[in-house]
């Protein structure tokens, strides 16, 4: 595996700069990138978060993942972009495409990360860190946008590379780099260990990558079980030997979660909640011609507890009414009143032939709402996904110009 040599390039705040480089096309003179911003929802609802920020808003605090109304408190004059995922999709297309040109073996990590394989090419790149600048480079001239791009003999190495100092940056992490250039980063910043984990791990004096390279294996699976304790173990170390595989991988799932900044108690505030969420998971799955057959749906109470609650339908769907009522029901069902913080929905067993069973009843309703969420499919495809926003089953409220 010596002669392995794997990038992980990675779009620097990915969603802003596609919106601010979009903005800027169109003849806007600010750049979102400059000033503190980022890509949320509507900051009057409750359920908005942070999806992306821009480096001047990391520096009053503001965190992914966060309300975007805490954020606005840490940053009164913080402009927030509603996401336009059309757009994004246009954008990552965009800078595979160019990496593309480089190898045949590419694998989309996310819609803003890709890992290449470039094992064998020192023929025609005999210097990766020159090559690693030049797709760099291509891609911030030719498309506006930076990345950064991680060197490394393995997957996991070359994207905790890439997480290095931002943005616009090529950064290596070889066997005898690791030691000097990531034992010495916080646990919590090792790819693979989230903050529960992380949380466990200070708890037991394990506060750097290098104190976890260097633990008992043993004692950690005392705590994380065999499996989770080896693979903390390996990667603290730099030790991955997973392949880079080009096959895109089809969606098992599809799924949205809300995280509240306040309470949520009232089951009309859980439904306008599950509607907007019914409404997106769908208009995925007929983005992708796909259909589900098992609605789940996923609470976190204030206590932090996590909650699931799903069933199968007789018949896959991909229609926003048949989703959400099913949603509805099965929230009714598990939900026992108690303080909500985070509300979710997820359609799985994906069915991708499309074989319906036949009914004799209802038939002509299914056929409205198809063609129903057809037509909205159109409109936001067309005028963005805010365009037309569902208030109810058959209610609607339009925030298209004319």
């Amino acid at each position: 595996m010596s002669d392995r040599l794997i990038f992980h390039v990675d779009v620097n705040s990915a969603f802003l700069s596609w919106e601010a480089v979009d903005r800027l096309s169109k003849g806007e003179s600010l750049d979102l990138r400059t000033v503190p911003s980022c890509v949320g929802g509507d900051p009057n609802r409750r359920t908005s978060i942070v999806s992306t920020k821009s480096i001047p808003a990391k520096k009053y605090g503001i965190v992914t993942g966060e309300p975007v109304a805490s954020a606005l408190r840490k940053c009164p004059e913080l402009l927030v972009v509603k996401p336009n995922f059309q757009l994004y999709k246009k954008m990552s297309h965009a800078f595979k495409s160019i990496l593309n040109e480089y190898t045949p073996l590419m694998q989309s990590f996310s819609v803003d990360e890709v890992f290449m394989d470039m094992s064998g090419l020192q023929r025609l790149h005999p210097d990766p860190i020159k090559l690693a600048h030049e797709m760099k480079d291509r891609i911030r001239d030719e498309l506006g946008f930076t990345v950064n791009v991680g060197i490394a003999r393995n997957k996991l190495c070359a994207k905790m590379a890439s997480d290095f100092e931002k943005p616009d940056k090529v950064h290596t992490l070889f066997p005898d780099e690791i030691e000097d250039k990531m034992w010495p980063l916080p646990v919590g910043e090792l790819f693979g260990c989230g903050q529960a984990t992380a949380t466990k791990l200070i708890e037991m004096h394990i506060d750097t990558i290098g104190d976890l390279a260097k633990a008992d294996e043993k004692i950690l699976s005392r705590t994380f079980g065999e499996k989770s304790a080896q693979y903390l173990h390996n990667a603290a170390n730099g030790i991955d030997d997973s392949p880079v595989v080009n096959e895109e991988r089809e969606a098992k799932s599809y799924g949205v979660e809300n995280t509240t900044e306040d309470d949520v108690t009232d089951f009309e505030t859980v439904n306008h909640l599950l509607l907007a969420e019914a409404d997106i998971v769908a208009s995925r799955l007929r983005a992708d011609e796909v259909k589900a057959f098992t609605i789940t749906v996923i609470y976190r109470t204030s206590d932090m507890k996590r909650h699931s609650h799903g069933r199968k339908m007789e018949n896959s769907t991909d229609i926003t009414s048949e989703i959400y009522g099913m949603a509805v029901n099965l929230m009714k069902e598990a939900w026992k009143g108690e303080p909500l913080r985070l509300i979710g929905l997820s359609a799985s067993d994906i069915d991708r032939d499309g074989f319906q069973q036949m009914s004799l009843f209802g038939e002509e309703e299914k056929e409205k709402q198809k063609n129903l969420d057809k037509a909205l499919d159109q409109i936001r495809s067309k005028y963005g996904n805010d365009s037309v926003i569902r208030a109810g089953i058959g209610a609607f409220r339009s925030d298209r110009r004319k």
